[in-house]
């Protein structure tokens, strides 16, 4: 026998002789061993294929990549050459002190491919050479027949021979929030989308009811799951914006710092200097002209950030993803679990002939019937109320659990909300049997009948058939409705108004579930066709309602001008009464799109849909793809949600994948880069505020710290421009560092805790390729750090003309540059100017500016400091000028800026 044959035809369009013949496989045998072995060759094993994986050294020695690290190693080997060691150890550290930071955090991210693996069955009830055995699911192959129970992990994709009560979980993979009723029955249409492909069980997913035997058509990367790990293997992680700035800040200091050094390389050889001398001096100037504590910062920054949001419920699991928060401008938000609370509940309810509203939330059975002018009911003097309810807990499987005060539904999930609404009137089916009502009969539901029933034997003697199912189908079994407290014949303008609830109810996106009943009298009922001439009592109008607090966070986001997009795999009509309902669609110009109209969209076509849609619906993990990709062509920022393993390409192919952290699968978290702790779309906006915060104060740190090195480099440019062919090197390396590291690095770090503005929430997104240097900061850092340099250089220069030594001097201007930073940083907190906000506004810069201060003195006064910086102490008249003077130019031009209103000062 040879490998199975291809074929055309969709596998859930063929009648199941048709395929089992194509598979050259039956029933009653299944696949021979050595068939099996053939077609293991051919196809390969069950499994999906990982990506490749970087050594841990592969990873460390990435890191050295980045370009500001490279010209500090090229200052640390020219340092060691030239026989300046001290230089060159503490250059050398902090090379690898960023470098190791930025390994551990990567280092820590898992394989979302080995993830996907982790979800496949591991064993699977094969018939190989007639006999059902037990076999690796890794061995499977197409044309394997395999048995099903409840509890069983689909092993491969497979078409049912035999399904009975069959029902499947396919949350992860199609987004459905129930589970689907699966039948053996051919389809006829073969672009049935594959949610609907009612006759196929799908790799990776979970039978929760019944049993079912099938045939498999695929394994491997050839599955659903399999085709999902390929989209995630071609959707390449985007840098992030903040890695684009940082990026592209690092070229502007390279290319800063080989300017000011060929220029100096040029003064040198134009007026005869030392090569030697010229050399050390480079070294100085590329040690100023770098911020080498920016990526150690940054990281700092970003860890405290996700620290934030980690006690908000969000979980960072790729630190330069906090920033990104503050830049996203749209937010694609999965509907079930996210902006709805996923779990099912009774909202409306129609009951001998009245309307009834239900409060509550979630599977909490705290809650009241009120009626349409809102008043309470009282549900004992409501018998039909009462009644239908009574029946809506009996004809039941699932049931409500409490555990640590927390209400959850063991069962199906719309059973589980006809429960809830039942104890919200302190009814129970426990307290039923109590009540001596037995069952004497079950007939479960089934995707055919679309109903259930109970045969029960009533406290007074009498018997009855109790039942629940679809509206359409409990309508034609009944010949008599049950309105106000009397049973009346069920005419043609008495079902037009129970179609008008029902239509109503549809309207509002609430599934519709009836309840009927039928008292037995002698003859009893036929078991092959019980529910006839049942009796109708009502109508639940049940749904999945959005979180209370998602209507007030979607506002808060618009009014950030961060727009909201529903994308998700359930019906249109109902994502558009939930986006109607929280605020996502509030325009007329909204509009509302299926995955088969984007099917027959171009990619320019979805373009110009995603500019205007509120609602995705039924999309699959491409359509997801699609989306995304046209957001981001079109400069959108786009944060993508989902729970799924459908989710997880579009999760990854994002500038910012949130996945669910109660509901989500492994798959899902690995390729999100912010996991939400409570499922909460609430969560994300509060995590846009903190990422825009933290961006904030990352410039805020920015500009501190360039100031200072334009101060640094400008003081020694000074030197050279100013003091003819013999210049004097006002700063040593080492003092340099000092600066960068210690007495500014600190307080700088602080301003990563400095609070939110005021209008945080109110300005619009970045733009993607706005430059970090946007709204003045470039003129803020040259003008505040020219000015700190000409004091600095100024005091230096005294010094030397007032006959003090040149280690004397350098200390000065070391003392200078020093207090003029911690001067300058209370102005670099505020966006306005120094005058207008309180200094003690952030404790812990006013801690980090004394302990700086503290340590800059010791570096001065102290043999160590001494030794290692080359200082000498300096007199208490000669440091109280330098700590005074070090102020002038902060104060000066907060002055101008305050007085005149210059922004860009």
């Amino acid at each position: 026998m040879t490998a199975t044959p291809k074929s055309s035809v969709q596998a859930y369009c063929q009648p199941i002789e048709e395929l089992l013949s194509g598979h050259s496989t039956a029933l009653s045998d299944g696949l021979s061993t050595e068939e099996a072995g053939i077609r293991l060759k051919e196809h390969g094993r069950n499994r999906l294929k990982e990506a490749d994986k970087v050594s841990p050294l592969g990873l460390f020695l990435a890191q050295f990549k980045n370009p500001l690290l490279i010209i500090l190693m090229v200052g640390a080997l020219i340092s060691a050459y030239t026989g300046h060691w001290v230089d060159a150890i503490a250059i050398f550290v902090i090379v690898l002190i960023n470098a190791f930071i930025s390994f551990w955090q990567e280092f820590k991210a898992e394989q979302s491919l080995a993830a996907l693996n982790e979800m496949s069955a591991p064993l699977a009830l094969v018939l190989r050479d007639g006999a059902y055995k037990e076999h690796p699911a890794a061995d499977l192959v197409p044309g394997d027949i395999v048995k099903l129970k409840a509890g069983d992990i689909v092993p491969a994709d497979m078409r049912f021979a035999e399904a009975h009560r069959l029902q499947i979980d396919e949350a992860a993979l199609t987004g459905e929030s129930e589970p689907i009723d699966k039948h053996d029955k051919k389809l006829a249409d073969d672009e049935t989308i594959l949610a609907e492909r009612f006759n196929m069980g799908f790799m990776s997913t979970q039978v929760t009811n019944g049993t079912a035997i099938g045939v498999v058509t695929a394994t491997g990367m050839q599955t659903e799951v399999g085709h999902i790990a390929d989209l995630m293997a071609s959707a390449k992680e985007p840098k992030t914006p903040l890695q684009e700035r940082i990026e592209s800040l690092s070229r502007v200091l390279i290319a800063a710092a080989l300017l000011v050094v060929a220029i100096v390389i040029g003064i040198g050889i134009f007026n005869g200097m030392d090569a030697l001398e010229m050399l050390n001096t480079a070294i100085s100037l590329s040690v100023a002209a770098i911020p080498e504590g920016l990526p150690t910062v940054v990281t700092i920054v970003l860890t405290l950030g996700s620290q934030n949001m980690a006690a908000n419920n969000a979980l960072a699991r790729r630190l330069s993803s906090v920033e990104t928060l503050g830049t996203t401008s749209v937010i694609c938000s999965d509907k079930t679990g996210t902006l709805t609370q996923n779990q099912m509940q009774v909202m409306r309810l129609w009951a001998g002939g009245k309307s009834w509203k239900v409060s509550g939330e979630g599977f909490d059975p705290n809650g009241f019937f009120l009626d349409e002018n809102d008043r309470q009911a009282d549900v004992d003097a409501e018998h039909d109320l009462r009644r239908m309810l009574m029946i809506s807990a009996y004809c039941n499987d699932a049931r409500l659990v409490e555990a640590d005060g927390r209400f959850t539904v063991q069962g199906n999930p719309t059973e589980g909300a006809l429960v809830v609404a039942a104890a919200k009137a302190g009814i129970s089916r426990a307290d039923l049997k109590q009540q001596d009502y037995a069952t004497l009969a079950k007939f479960p539901f089934d995707s055919s009948r679309k109903m259930m029933s109970v045969h029960v034997s009533l406290p007074t003697g009498e018997e009855a058939l109790v039942a629940k199912g679809a509206p359409d189908i409990i309508l034609k079994r009944a010949t008599h409705v049950r309105l106000h407290d009397a049973e009346i014949p069920l005419t043609d303008d008495v079902r037009a108004q129970i179609e008008a609830v029902i239509t109503e109810f549809g309207s509002q996106a609430l599934r519709t579930l009836a309840v009927a009943y039928r008292v037995l009298d002698d003859d009893g009922f036929d078991e092959n066709d019980p529910e006839r001439d049942i009796v109708l009592i009502g109508i639940h109008g049940i749904m999945d309602p959005p979180r209370p607090e998602v209507a007030g966070a979607v506002a808060e986001a618009a009014s950030a001008g961060v727009r909201t997009v529903m994308i998700t795999g359930d019906h249109a009509q109902t994502a558009r009464a939930i986006a109607e309902r929280i605020g996502i669609k509030h325009a007329p110009w909204q509009t509302v799109h299926t995955g088969v109209e984007l099917d027959g969209m171009d990619d320019a076509e979805l373009a110009a849909a995603a500019q205007t849609a509120a609602v995705f619906a039924r999309v699959t993990p491409e359509h997801k793809l699609r989306i995304v990709t046209a957001l981001q062509a079109d400069g959108e920022v786009a944060a993508m949600t989902g729970d799924g393993v459908n989710d997880a390409p579009a999760l990854r192919k994002s500038d910012i994948g949130v996945a669910m952290g109660i509901t989500g699968t492994s798959v899902a978290k690995d390729s999100a880069a912010l996991v939400l702790l409570d499922d909460n779309f609430s969560t994300i906006v509060k995590a846009v505020r903190e990422g825009r915060r933290i961006y904030d104060n990352l410039r805020k740190f920015i500009r501190q710290a360039l100031t200072a090195n334009v101060a640094e480099v400008s003081t020694i440019l000074f030197a050279f421009v100013l003091m003819g062919a013999d210049p004097l090197l006002p700063l040593t390396p080492l003092m340099i560092l000092w600066v960068n590291l210690i007495s500014d690095g600190i307080p700088a770090l602080s301003l990563g805790f400095e609070p939110a503005d005021p209008d945080l929430m109110e300005r619009p997104p970045r733009s993607r390729d706005e430059n970090i240097f946007s709204d003045g900061l470039k003129e803020k850092i040259v003008l505040r750090g020219l000015a700190v340099g000409g004091i600095t250089f100024a005091v230096f220069i005294m010094a030397i003309n007032r006959g003090q030594t040149l280690e004397y001097a350098q200390t000065l201007a070391f003392a200078t540059l020093i207090f003029a930073q911690l001067w300058h940083i209370f102005d670099a907190r505020s966006n306005t100017t120094l005058f207008r906000v309180s200094p003690l506004g952030n404790p812990l810069l006013v801690l980090a500016v004394g302990v700086s201060a503290v340590l800059s003195l010791l570096a001065i006064y102290t043999p160590p400091g001494q030794f290692v910086l080359g200082t000498v102490p300096l007199s208490g008249r000669h440091l109280l000028e330098a700590i005074f003077i070090a102020g002038l130019p902060t104060l000066a031009l907060s002055g101008v800026k305050e007085i005149f209103g210059l922004k860009n000062l």
